[in-house]
């Protein structure tokens, strides 16, 4: 009779594994001061190009005849449509939007191997349309599956079967991830990272880097892409603190008690005479200005699966803010995290950062909590800033300043309002290794975190913590 060989649950050496390549400031590939040049080499080596254009000159894009939405002739990639959209809460109760529908789910994969002793990934130099410098830092595989099965009819996705055979490499972890629930409807890509057993042929867009060097980029503006941060979010890194102002247990009550509060009712609705919208020649806008558009590009791209296209993409009328509070509790840092009800979600609400906007849009309405505390915090307090690009796949010149910020007491109680609690950043970590419950945006900051770009070992605070009433 034959028996099953068991192998261990988990990898208990990947944490270590991890934090000597976060500790690793410098590469056995290139060197991080090197990483700007060679950025510049990819830029030059191929023909890169975005032009705006009218509705009227996208190819293969057209306004549905009965629904007005915007889709593509293959019937794939994705469409923009309506939606109308009532909440339970908040200043905004009901409004209706335009909204990319995206159903298929994508590949967001980081490629890891060992080199000299310590794990570096692989990333590529990737042109994106709304990126406001082009080309950035991406994972070793970003596509959606109309792309890797080639609906576009161009070249494959270099480096997809590590993703797709599991012959070629070790799974570290898979999870399904959202995207901006305020931009896309119910959108969801596999986040992955594998480590190769074989041989990693070269190619010259893509570049292996260690864990602290992708943190060393992360301090600079719009070099990281999105997809990169958002899988670096995902890496289990291990559990950083013993205790926490609130238990474990008692931190998935509270979402699930979250969830079960807000009332959210989304409806699909057709994009042609949508409330509070104006339909232009070369944008579908609300005429006063707020939030976001609808344009068309065409774009060129020598180092993409197909060098020329055109394509919708939304545009938002500002850079947005994205900032976590954050204390010494008791000698453990801990941030203010917010239940984010969006629009576009799954479930009713993700964990988001403290503070989520764009300030411009508040104008003349009751800002949303805490939103005064971040925008008037001195250079003392500013734990970590960065301006990064958003999916430049689908918006354009997208762009959030994402921010720590050290609070006190008055500033931020240890007892915080309805729909926001303190956690550490061991357990943001340990819910990002499940589907739905960090959004985008808190996994660009926890990112950070992973990367070494932000620390929050200076943090001043509190020696004790009062938990009644937590």
């Amino acid at each position: 009779m034959s028996t099953a060989a068991l192998r261990p649950r988990a990898d208990a050496s990947l944490a270590g594994r991890l934090a000597r390549s976060a500790a690793a400031v410098d590469g056995a590939w290139i060197a991080t001061a090197d990483v700007a040049d060679w950025l510049d080499g990819r830029r030059r080596a191929h023909r890169f190009s975005v032009e705006r254009i009218g509705f009227a000159e996208l190819d293969g894009w057209s306004f549905a005849e009965d629904t007005g939405n915007l889709v593509h002739r293959s019937g794939r990639f994705f469409s923009v449509e309506g939606l109308s959209v009532t909440m339970s809460e908040g200043p905004f109760r009901h409004w209706e939007q335009p909204i990319i529908r995206q159903p298929e789910v994508g590949i967001l994969g980081l490629l890891a191997q060992e080199i000299d002793g310590v794990l570096h990934f692989l990333l590529q130099a990737k042109m994106e349309p709304g990126n406001r410098n082009l080309l950035q830092l991406s994972p070793t595989v970003q596509a959606t599956r109309s792309n890797y099965t080639k609906v576009h009819r161009g070249a494959g996705v270099k480096y997809l079967e590590y993703f797709t055979d599991p012959d070629r490499g070790q799974v570290v972890f898979d999870v399904l991830q959202s995207e901006h629930g305020s931009w896309f409807y119910r959108k969801a890509n596999r986040n992955m990272l594998v480590e190769a057993l074989d041989e990693v042929p070269h190619d010259d867009d893509f570049c292996w880097l260690t864990l602290g060097q992708i943190g060393a980029l992360l301090r600079r503006d719009n070099v990281v892409n999105m997809d990169a941060r958002t899988v670096v979010a995902c890496f289990p890194m291990g559990a950083a603190e013993p205790d926490a102002l609130l238990p474990d247990a008692a931190v998935r009550s509270w979402v699930t008690v979250e969830r079960s509060r807000h009332d959210v009712v989304v409806d699909r609705v057709p994009l042609a005479g949508l409330a509070g919208w104006e339909h232009h020649p070369d944008a579908l806008r609300r005429p006063d200005g707020r939030f976001f558009q609808l344009v068309a590009v065409r774009v060129e791209a020598g180092s993409r699966e197909v060098s020329a296209w055109s394509q919708p993409l939304l545009e938002p009328t500002g850079p947005a803010v994205a900032a976590f509070l954050v204390r010494r509790i008791a000698g453990v840092p801990h941030l203010l995290v917010a239940a984010r009800a969006e629009a576009g979600f799954l479930d009713t609400i993700e964990l988001g950062p403290t503070v989520q906007c764009d300030p411009g849009n508040w104008r003349g309405v009751t800002p949303p909590p805490f939103l005064d505390v971040v925008l008037a915090a001195g250079a003392d307090r500013i734990v970590y800033a960065g301006l990064h690009s958003e999916e430049g796949g689908r918006f354009l010149n997208a762009e959030i300043r994402y921010l720590f910020v050290e609070a006190d007491e008055q500033q931020a109680p240890l007892n915080p309002p309805p729909g926001f609690q303190w956690l550490t950043p061991g357990q943001l970590g340990d819910l990002v290794q499940h589907a739905h419950y960090v959004n985008v945006q808190a996994r660009t900051l926890l990112s950070c975190l992973h990367a070494g770009a932000a620390t929050l070992d200076g943090l001043r605070g509190d020696t004790s913590a009062d938990r009644g009433g937590v």
